[in-house]
Parts: structure tokens; sequence; C-alpha cells
């Protein structure tokens, strides 16, 4: 097999009396067992599903094709939304050859062989569109190549990603690229997907309406995995049977939801976690919390994000929440698995509906702010022990009040350096039991300003 095969790409023009080689545009049909998303794959870019905003006649992607001058493109977007066909697609509309390569498989050495029979084949006069599927598994260095060819015009890059461009792909690269965004596909964009499965198969999907409708859920917005769900339900109904909700879930064994634990959608979720239980939501806490569980997340990692909550979001007002965050986290290695998670989920809704205050965090920033840019300034002498001689002779501990000496407790001395003075760091809210604490607070800035010591 011949390089140019190898990697997807078409050889230059044949020779007088050697027929030429399809292009992307006019490939011959998938073979008739082939997979139902291999046969429905779009042959125009009219029959892409659910990309309206790029492929509409005022679409970003029409626009190019219109002008006849793609440029490097990034598409950016969750599996199952047309990707690849679209890039196959562009480059038949623009009478470009078609190169596909995967970052899984390739390495430096594979893509300088591509870059060369693409250089071979700009040549003999026709430029070549290069996509680079998973193009973020790159590292640095193998991304770095794409950007002499790009510059020099021997291909145009298209790269697919499922990740974020912004956190996974260099800032070179990037900055040469266009990124343009696929949407997941939504119920609307399944339904016509179905309905075209369903024209092609010549028979009706065995589903009652809200089974129907389950099954576009499933897919979770990948209309690759609606049509594999599709061929699953033909396969599994026996002659006659209209198949339930119920039944469905038992047919297709369910389909877990988008989530990667390495990737964008594992801190999509999480901060969507922590965000509902700031806000006070409990169940909207709950629901992620239940799908990050269903994705496969490691409950471990949510009990730390929620000790993390019970600290950050709500600190004094409710002191408990960081017990029962740590408590939540216990029962968990102490139970395991399924048991355990519904300490977790316990623990979310306590986190969730306790008072919420930032005081502590706030004045902690404030703090490590505070002794970054005042360097090594001494505590007053007052507070240090005079442990020898020679230090009582320095006034190390001269003039010290014992608190537990003092009426109320307490003796207003200033603890602050010098060149400081006192400041104020602490607010605490009027919410929970840090309204106890403001109270008390309060009340030692007026004993202090009774006792000659004022505040800050």
């Amino acid at each position: 097999m011949s390089l140019f095969a190898a990697a997807g790409l078409e050889p230059p023009p044949p020779e007088p009396g050697r027929p030429a080689v399809a292009s992307p545009g006019n490939a011959s049909k998938p073979f008739k067992d082939a997979p139902l998303a291999e046969r429905l794959r779009p042959r125009t870019l009219a029959e892409v599903s659910g990309q309206r905003h790029l492929l509409s006649p005022d679409g970003a992607l029409t626009r190019l094709v219109a002008a006849r001058s793609l440029g490097s493109l990034i598409f950016w977007g969750p599996p199952g939304t047309g990707k690849t066909t679209v890039a196959r697609l562009l480059a038949a509309e623009t009478d470009l050859a078609f190169a596909q390569v995967s970052a899984i498989f390739s390495g430096v050495g594979e893509l300088k062989k591509v870059f060369e029979e693409a250089r071979q084949h700009r040549r003999a006069g026709r430029a070549t569109l290069l996509f680079v599927d998973e193009i973020h598994r790159f590292n640095r260095a193998q991304q770095d190549s794409f950007l002499p060819v790009m510059e020099d015009g021997t291909v145009t890059l298209i790269g697919a990603t499922t990740e974020n461009p912004s956190f996974e792909l260099n800032a070179a690269l990037l900055s040469r690229s266009r990124v343009m965004t696929f949407r997941p596909l939504d119920e609307a964009a399944l339904a016509e997907l179905a309905a075209r499965a369903e024209a092609s198969e010549g028979r009706p999907l065995p589903l009652d309406a809200a089974a129907r409708e389950n099954l576009l859920r499933m897919a979770d917005g990948d209309g690759r995995a609606l049509l594999t769900l599709a061929e699953e339900v033909w396969r599994a109904a026996r002659p006659g049977e209209c198949l339930d909700a119920v039944a469905l879930v038992d047919v297709v064994q369910r389909r877990a939801p988008l989530y990667d634990k390495g990737g964008e959608g594992h801190y999509n979720l999480i901060s969507a976690l922590h965000k509902a239980v700031r806000g006070s939501d409990p169940d909207a806490a709950l629901y992620y919390f239940a799908r990050m569980l269903e994705g496969g997340e490691n409950p471990l990692f949510i009990a730390r994000r929620v000790v993390r909550m019970a600290v950050e979001d709500v600190g004094l007002a409710d002191p408990h929440a960081l017990l029962h965050a740590n408590a939540a986290r216990e029962a968990y290695e102490f139970l395991g698995s399924p048991e355990g998670e519904l300490a977790l989920a316990n623990a979310v809704i306590y986190v969730a509906t306790a008072p919420k205050s930032n005081a502590g965090y706030v004045a902690y920033k404030a703090a490590v702010a505070l002794a970054a840019a005042n360097g090594s300034l001494a505590p007053p002498k007052v507070i240090l022990n005079g442990s020898t001689r020679f230090m009582k002779s320095e006034g190390y501990g001269g003039g010290y009040r014992y608190d537990h000496d003092e009426p109320d407790a307490f003796s207003g001395q200033d603890y602050w350096p010098q060149r400081l003075g006192r400041r104020s760091l602490y607010k605490p809210t009027a919410r929970g039991f840090e309204r106890e604490v403001a109270r008390r607070m309060e009340r030692w800035a007026q004993l202090r300003e009774e006792r000659g010591e004022e505040g800050p």
C-alpha cells in the first residue's frame, strides 16, 4: 500500500492512460453491511445535521467555501457532531486533495512523509487539505511541526479536537488557525437523523413515543451514537414488537453519558457542582453529583471538592459543614460503593443548604497579600517571650497582660507590628454562626476603645 493510500491522501493526477483516483466528493458508496453511521454519512454539506450556525447560507463555513479559500481551521466539539465528515466535504467543495491522519497513531516521522507527499501533490498542481483527528493529543513539538507547512501553503490544515483549544493547543498553532465550534446535536437534529435512518432502512424504529424520546436523549448529542443505538434496537426487537421506554433501556443497556475524566467534561461538571452548592441549590448540586458518578468519576475526587466547598464557601457561617464533609469522606472510605455514595450525597445537600460565607477565604487571601508585601516585620516585644535575662532587659515580654486575668478575659492589647498598626482582615457576615462571631468582634472593638486601645 502506498503512503498516499495509508494517509488517505489522493495521489497526483495520473499519467495518460491511467485511471483517476476518486475524490472525497465522489467516492463509491460504502458496503451494504457497513455500520449505519457510515452508510448515512452525508455526501454534501447540505446533508450535515445540527451545525446550522456553520453551514446555513450565512454560516461561517459556507462563506469560506463560497470564497474558495478555507484557511487553516480547528474544529472543536464533542464526538459525533460531524467534524470528520465536514472536513472531507470541504475538500471536495474546494477541489483540494484530502489527507487524513490521527494523532493517536502518528508521530513526527509519519507527518514528515505526509508533508513531503503533499509537496509533490502541490507541484503536480493540486493543493492538499490535511485533516488531523484528535490534534490535541500531539505534544508541543509535534504541533510545532505543522507551522512551516501551514505558512508556506503546502497544506490547508483542519485539526479536530474534543478538548478546549485554548488549553490543549499551542498558541502559535492557534494564532494561524480559526476555531469553528461544533455543537452537540439538539433533539430536532437527532430526530431528523433518526428519520433519515428509517428512510434508509425502509422501516420505522420499533419504539413507542416515550421510548423514541429516550433514545434521542441517550444519544447525548452524538449523531454517530444515535445511529449505533438505532442499529441495536433493530437487531434486538422481535418481529411486530414495539419497545417501551423500560424495554429500550434493557435492550441497549444504557449508553454512558459523555464524560472524560481527564478532559474538559470533568472540569465543567465539577465546576457546575461547586457553583450549584455555592448558589444554595441542592437539587442542581445533586444532579451534577449524579452526573459525575454515572460518568465514572472517582467518588473521592468529589469528596475532596465537597470538603473544599465547606471551607471556601460555607466557612464559619456553619462550622459543622466541614465536619459533615469530612465525615462523609470517611464514611465512603469505610462503606465503599454503592452505599458510600449516599453519605457523599448527604454532604452535598448539607453544604448546599448551609448558610454561606467566604469571609474566612477573603481574609486569608488578604493576610497572605499583606504578609508578602511587608517583609519580615517583628512582632511587638510585649508579646514575645523573655526567656533569658538579656531578652528581658531588651523589653521582651515587658508589660504583657495575661488575657485570662483581665475583665471579660480580654486585654485589648495591640498584637500587630508597629509599622503596620492594627488592620482589619476578617469581616464576618450576618449569616449563620458568623452572626455570633460578628457580635463578639464588635464587643471586643468596644472594649478596646473603652480601655484606650483604639481599633483600626
